[in-house]
């Protein structure tokens, strides 16, 4: 058989779609070898690493996705959430930097800076970064729930009423 790397990422897609990641993660595994300079074969195999909970892996994965092609945000976005997700803080700061480098209008960079910024303990940073979120996209749930919370710990009541007033105006309680 003449294998592909298009045919094993779509096949490891469909795996990976059904909960089979360790037979995904193989044929993702397989179509590197075969094309070990696709940044999206490498994204994918990210992709499912994390989703079968395996943040190591996936980190590492993205990370090669990033090195080959580090002008893909969802590239960048991901590399950041997984280094978020395992509390490489640094790590994932500099990937937002340098994703905010790129594009300082992307809203969803500037809720996670300012979720990064939160888990550190620098309230007025991370409120910083999701009022810029919200500037760029006023209807960002997320950045919205981030701001609230983040004036909650500021102490800042009657802003934090303001945020569930817009998230009441959206439709979420």
């Amino acid at each position: 058989m003449n294998e592909r790397p298009d045919v094993l990422n779509n096949h490891a897609i469909r795996l990976a779609a059904n909960g089979n990641f360790d037979d995904a993660i193989a044929c993702l595994e397989r179509a590197v070898i075969l094309d070990k300079d696709n940044y999206l074969l490498w994204f994918n195999m990210g992709i499912t690493y994390r989703d079968a909970g395996n943040m190591a892996g996936a980190q590492k994965a993205l990370e090669t996705a990033f090195r080959l092609n580090p002008e893909n945000m969802e590239v960048v976005e991901t590399l950041a959430h997984v280094c978020m997700v395992q509390k490489k803080l640094n790590d994932a700061s500099r990937v937002c930097e340098f994703g905010l480098d790129q594009n300082e209008l992307n809203p969803k960079m500037w809720n996670m800076m300012g979720v990064i910024n939160f888990q550190k303990g620098d309230y007025l940073e991370a409120s910083d970064c999701f009022e810029r979120a919200i500037s760029l996209n006023a209807f960002d749930q997320d950045a919205l729930y981030n701001l609230r919370d983040t004036y909650l710990e500021l102490g800042n009541k009657d802003a934090a009423a303001e945020c569930s007033r817009r998230l009441n105006e959206l439709g979420v309680k």
